[in-house]
């Protein structure tokens, strides 16, 4: 467990991707995964969740009704948001479910980055502090981390996702030469080491995430169980891990609750 504010929340977190059907891999499997999670499917697995002590969902307020469904059928988990500037009806309803804490959406964070505007997302979290949540901010890079650390702004938590998937065209030619670029998105094994360091610096609490690399590190079971070993062993004590969750073929709630008290021990 780590604390999150008032809130005793596990190490391991659930993601919400594939219930979304956001696979990050192909439009196949995002139909694949959205054909498995009916909202009966996804209380099912938050239930499997739960019995094997991961007490936290991270997904969006596009959710919350299924969250507070799920409360009202006797589920007891905590619930983080992703969320945006200037929806205050929607920090409302998040409230209003039981939700904890926001962070502002990644993609947003990141765009209003490059574009010297970061001050807007600390727009978002005083909204969501005066609204009654625990307040973070969503990043695929370290930079971001680095700068609102060196800002001083009032949050909770950090989302903190290992790889800088989004990187431009151009911005993958300089780090890679002239070569091709790979088609689609890109997961650079270097980008961990990376995000661990912001992670390590920063004074609040973290939760990483892709450790996985959006599915790409699945397909053997020793490149799954270094990346939990690696995260655990590059993170602090006092961070945890967001993880998405398809357990259409095995029962990937007990497995990550397995490996992540076999590797914070």
């Amino acid at each position: 467990r780590i604390q999150l504010g008032p809130h005793s929340v596990s190490r391991l977190i659930c993601g919400a991707n594939p219930f979304n059907g956001g696979s990050h891999l192909s439009t196949f499997v995002n139909r694949q995964m959205k054909e498995y999670y009916t909202p009966e499917q996804i209380i099912k697995t938050l239930r499997r969740c739960q019995e094997v002590g991961i007490n936290c969902w991270q997904s969006s307020g596009a959710n919350v009704d299924l969250y507070r469904r799920f409360t009202d059928e006797g589920g007891k988990m905590h619930y983080l948001s992703l969320g945006v500037g200037g929806d205050d009806a929607g920090l409302r309803r998040l409230v209003e479910a039981g939700a904890i804490g926001c962070a502002h959406h990644g993609e947003v964070t990141d765009r209003l980055f490059k574009t010297g505007k970061l001050d807007e997302v600390n727009e978002f979290l005083k909204k969501a502090r005066d609204a009654g949540l625990l307040v973070g901010v969503s990043t695929h890079m370290p930079d971001v981390v680095d700068a609102i650390e060196s800002k001083g702004w009032d949050l909770d938590f950090y989302m903190t996702c290992v790889y800088e998937r989004h990187r431009s065209a151009e911005a993958l030619t300089a780090l890679l030469g002239q070569a091709p670029i790979p088609v689609g998105e890109v997961y650079l094994p270097n980008d961990p080491p990376r995000m661990f360091k912001a992670i390590q610096a920063a004074k609040r609490p973290c939760l990483a995430f892709k450790i996985l690399a959006a599915g790409r590190l699945s397909e053997r079971r020793q490149w799954v169980e270094e990346a939990f070993r690696q995260t655990y062993a590059s993170i602090k004590p006092s961070d945890a891990v967001i993880v998405g969750i398809y357990d259409r073929y095995d029962d990937q709630p007990a497995d990550g609750a397995g490996m992540c008290r076999r590797f914070c021990a």
